[in-house]
């Protein structure tokens, strides 16, 4: 599995031959279905990430 540095490279790189407009119809489709999987994938890891910020907040305020 990408870690989300990884995934947004390969987002952008996927864009990139997407607006070429160069690939087979096919290929374009399998290219669109990884970046919506890839796009999904960090929206998950961004929604962790503040989670946790949030729960480390909350842990600040009842310490203090």
């Amino acid at each position: 599995m990408l870690n989300y540095e990884e995934s947004i490279k390969r987002l952008e790189e996927i864009v990139s031959l997407l607006e070429s407009g160069q690939l087979p119809l096919e290929d374009s489709v399998k290219l669109f279905e990884e970046g919506a999987k890839l796009s999904a994938g960090c929206y998950e890891m961004l929604k962790s990430a503040e989670q946790k910020i949030t729960n480390i907040k909350d842990l600040e305020e009842t310490e203090d």
